[in-house]
């Protein structure tokens, strides 16, 4: 990820900000959609857009990431990338319950990693995959425990996860149009460990 905005016009664009976006507009549909906000919506409403937003575009910004030389951005988006297409493909398609809540604790523990390498990268990155991580989990524990509530309790952190991604792909990109800091990005929020360089 590129830290220094004076240098985004002329050194190249990576696709970190178009990643978060992404990751952030799927998570506020798939979130918004769980809660039962919408009368007569569930989660599986939000797929199409999941296949192409939330899968495509994130796995191509993780490509991108990965031949820039970012391979903790590049595996994120590849792998939620993946996540989306695979959770789109499967929605609504007679998945078992066991199979759709077995899927969404496994993408619990991606995120968990993603959440633990996140660490040195400041807040909002320890924020979405933090949050991602706890939205999963609950919502695969809902699937497999047949409980709405829960799932909505999952629904509402996804939503959450999904508006810090945002913001920081809006100040991520914002920053680099502007060539100097127009909102606070947080990515450097947390204190590095003794022995870790900042």
């Amino acid at each position: 990820m590129d830290n220094d905005v004076s240098t985004a016009r002329t050194a190249g664009a990576g696709a970190t900000a178009l990643g978060y976006l992404t990751l952030g507009l799927t998570l506020i549909a798939y979130g918004l959609l769980s809660t039962g906000v919408f009368d007569g919506t569930a989660a599986a409403d939000a797929a199409r857009l999941a296949l192409v937003v939330g899968g495509v575009t994130q796995f191509v910004a993780g490509m991108w990431e990965f031949y820039g030389g970012n391979g903790f951005t590049g595996t994120a988006f590849a792998s939620l990338g993946a996540f989306w297409v695979t959770w789109s493909a499967g929605s609504g398609a007679g998945t078992s319950k066991e199979a759709a809540g077995l899927f969404l604790l496994l993408w619990a523990l991606l995120a968990l990693s993603l959440t633990m390498a996140a660490w040195q990268m400041g807040g909002v990155a320890q924020a979405v995959f933090g949050l991602l991580t706890v939205s999963t989990a609950l919502s695969g524990v809902a699937v497999l425990a047949s409980n709405g509530g829960l799932g909505k309790v999952g629904g509402w952190v996804g939503l959450a996860a999904g508006a810090v991604a945002w913001y920081g792909g809006t100040a991520l990109l914002t920053n680099a149009a502007w060539g100097r800091r127009a909102l606070a990005d947080g990515w450097r929020l947390s204190v590095p460990h003794r022995g870790h360089a900042a």
